[in-house]
């Protein structure tokens, strides 16, 4: 069968495995442990009611993940082409589901998580160095494009520069863990100061969001030396390593401020830091978030311009998005289509001009303008999250799917105590997706639109070709 043959091909291709184990775990933590802490910490801190509920929703929250990963280990190892979800979706769903998926994360996931964290580091550098709005956009716009620039030119720069950006990360999550674990102060402070009525739906909601990207380095499958073994290793190792940092550094934030204060602060990390860095403590904390929404753009399109070179291969009329430089040997035409259409996210939903721009086209319709977030970041999110975890329920049902189907494949990894780790997957994903849709609003709609483009242009460019993919 020609699937046979392609996932063969591509898993024994000697020229395109370079990557180890520590680069695709160096993915998975650039990608996950990004900004999104800082943020959600105290989020959860305040919707799970003590220290300790605290610290069990993410523990909670590495075990969920951890089971996705073990559905996606035994899917990478089976079929071990670039790409991923794309791959396992076209597999077990057909080629429209497939493309829809990869036209999706082109149009609005991927790019959108791009955008949202371009923005986080224009926001925090021009806090640091005392730049206005316009200083801002226009550091939103280089970060994909400077990034764009250097996967080009190839994949050992492209590795390189996400193994420096996570070494760099990690050290300066070791540093607030530090500051706040040894110079903190009595952890008996720790106790709120009045009732808290615990909403530990809404703090797993944070919780699971935080831990979301673990799955990216599914997308280079096919780029990892001795593949088949090595992503199992590369997504149990990643997972298993966030839970750790994030389990020391609320650790850190507890020790450090006490429960009731850590819970109420907007500044959580800076404050953690300065009980050994003082006043420099803000600026410290702007370079590490700076730092870290830097890798999860780098890591981010590293991986995402995988998904459009594979679906590149299979549909006829998106063959561009499948050439590979010759010289530099990194899928080109794709990483320049994501950050285009990056860019073009950032200038709608991230400045006031695009915002009214789209009021101003719903207000042609007769419909009602959005109520849009302050922050571009938030906008960004609502726009992109809703189908991101759409995506993990239908991967989650077609790891189901496959092994009915596909009953004669050797699994090098099968995922422990199948069907229920999958039910548990998808059963987080779809409470996620509900969730996500219900704060998205009317942004989830107007994510929809791109999403149903792509199924008319599957439509229209698939007519006349045949495959045997489904067979």
């Amino acid at each position: 069968r020609r699937w046979i043959s392609e996932m063969s091909e591509t898993a024994s291709n000697p020229d395109r495995q370079q990557l180890g184990v520590w680069d695709s775990v160096s993915i998975i933590i650039g990608i996950v442990i990004g900004v999104g802490i800082h943020e959600t910490a105290p989020i959860v801190m305040a919707n799970a009611g003590s220290a300790g509920t605290t610290m069990w929703c993410w523990v909670a929250g590495g075990i969920l993940s951890l089971a996705g990963a073990l559905c996606y280990a035994e899917l990478a190892s089976t079929y071990p082409r670039s790409g991923g979800e794309y791959w396992y979706l076209t597999r077990a769903f057909g080629r429209s589901t497939g493309f829809v998926f990869g036209w999706s994360q082109l149009t609005v996931v991927r790019t959108g998580n791009v955008g949202l964290m371009s923005f986080i580091f224009a926001e925090y550098a021009a806090k640091l160095w005392n730049l206005g709005s316009t200083a801002t956009i226009l550091l939103a716009i280089a970060a994909p494009l400077t990034f764009s620039g250097l996967n080009i030119l190839g994949v050992v720069v492209g590795k390189r520069t996400q193994n420096a950006l996570t070494i760099l990360k990690l050290i300066g999550f070791a540093g607030i863990a530090f500051s706040g674990l040894v110079y903190g102060g009595d952890i008996s402070k720790t106790a709120p100061a009045e009732p808290i009525t615990p909403n530990l739906g809404f703090a797993m909601l944070f919780v699971l969001f935080t831990y979301g990207g673990w799955n990216d380095a599914v997308l280079v499958t096919a780029e990892i030396k001795d593949n088949r073994k090595n992503i199992v290793r590369s997504l149990v190792i990643g997972v298993a390593v966030i839970t750790g940092v994030y389990l020391l550094v609320n650790a850190a934030y507890l020790n450090a401020l006490g429960f009731d204060a850590a819970r109420k602060s907007s500044g959580i990390a800076a404050k953690a830091l300065g009980l050994v860095f003082g006043d420099h403590a803000a600026r410290l904390m702007s370079v590490i978030v700076m730092i870290s929404a830097l890798g999860a753009v780098n890591g981010i399109i590293f991986t995402g311009a995988r998904i459009y070179a594979t679906m590149g291969e299979d549909h006829r009329f998106f063959a561009w998005l499948s050439r590979w430089h010759p010289k530099f040997g990194t899928p080109v035409w794709s990483i320049l289509a994501e950050s285009t259409i990056t860019v073009a996210l950032i200038l709608v939903l991230g400045t006031a001009a695009g915002r009214t721009g789209i009021d101003d086209l719903l207000g042609v319709f007769g419909w009602q303008a959005i109520t849009w977030e302050g922050r571009p970041f938030n906008n960004l999110f609502q726009w992109c999250a809703p189908f991101f975890w759409i995506f993990f329920v239908l991967t989650g049902l077609s790891q189901l799917v496959l092994r009915i189907r596909d009953k004669g494949i050797e699994r090098p990894f099968k995922t422990p105590l199948f069907p229920l780790t999958p039910i548990v997957f998808c059963g987080t994903s779809a409470w996620c997706l509900y969730s996500s849709a219900t704060y998205a609003g009317k942004l989830l709609f107007l994510g929809a639109a791109p999403v149903a483009i792509g199924y008319g242009v599957y439509v229209w460019s698939s007519k006349g070709e045949t495959t045997s993919y489904g067979s």
